[in-house]
């Protein structure tokens, strides 16, 4: 087993964490929580439109609070008021006092990121109900310069073999100490799955996108999203198998990755 490949303190976050993260909201089922926790998965992502797994969520928080750390956010408004009342709908449907992460999703160019939507997710952190604030965030540029001045403790950056511009506009700009980074799209919508035009060599597995992200010493968590416990335990299994990424496989991933996004440049994808 990899530990120091698998395994980090996170300063920012207050915790040691299992760096692949579950994203719930994919298809694994209630007991599919309770089976990652055992096998050592403490880092999890739930938005409420993942009901199916909420109950079970709710039973590992009750059990042992400290035993996972869990991050989630409102499913709209960004305005101070809706903040605050977003985080206390969470708490109270999972019944827990505080969340470890409150994160606003999706921040684009044009969402409201005012000083009244940061003064709203600094007072929750100071009044205990969060232990830290982030964003997902899709505009590079934007990340990059919250990367370098901002109150918050974690970007949630997209970042695999085929879109690899985090490189560039992101981990530059990281602060010291710097937000936890927590990347996802790692195997593209599976578009990194599929063997591309004019390709002749290996095809990615999804444990190799998942090994390309924490391969980059600056990615703290990579985000899957299995369909079913299966998928979770191959990647999982792969994972501890494998470690990180040999400069052979580098190599040829990332050449694999910008035959990928040439070749999808002319279609537009959904997140």
């Amino acid at each position: 087993m990899n530990d120091d490949f698998l395994y980090r303190d996170v300063p920012s976050l207050g915790r040691r964490v299992f760096r692949l993260g579950l994203a719930t909201n994919y298809g694994v089922e209630g007991v599919d929580i309770e089976w990652a926790l055992e096998q050592g998965v403490n880092y999890f992502f739930w938005t409420p439109n993942a009901r199916r797994v909420a109950t079970s969520l709710k039973a590992a928080l009750n059990r042992d609070r400290e035993s996972l750390i869990l991050a989630s956010g409102p499913t709209t408004g960004y305005f101070g008021g809706s903040i605050k009342r977003a985080c206390d709908r969470l708490l109270k449907t999972l019944g827990t006092e505080y969340l470890d992460v409150f994160q606003l999703f999706w921040l684009g160019r044009t969402s409201i990121w005012t000083s009244s939507t940061i003064d709203a997710l600094v007072s929750l952190r100071d009044s205990g109900k969060v232990r830290a604030i982030g964003v997902s965030i899709h505009d590079r540029k934007r990340a990059g310069k919250l990367a370098e001045d901002s109150p918050l403790d974690m970007l949630m950056v997209r970042y695999n073999a085929a879109h690899t511009g985090a490189e560039q506009d992101i981990f530059p700009h990281l602060a010291k100490p710097k937000p936890a980074i927590i990347a996802y799209t790692a195997t593209r919508w599976r578009g990194l799955l599929k063997r591309p035009k004019n390709w002749s060599g290996p095809v990615m597995t999804a444990s190799d996108c998942y090994r390309f992200c924490l391969s980059n010493p600056l990615v703290d968590i990579v985000l899957t999203g299995p369909k079913n416990r299966q998928q979770l335990r191959e990647n999982l299994s792969n994972l501890r198998e494998k470690g990180p990424l040999s400069e052979e496989e580098n190599g040829w991933i990332r050449d694999y990755g910008q035959i990928v996004h040439k070749d999808s440049s002319r279609f537009t994808f959904r997140f």
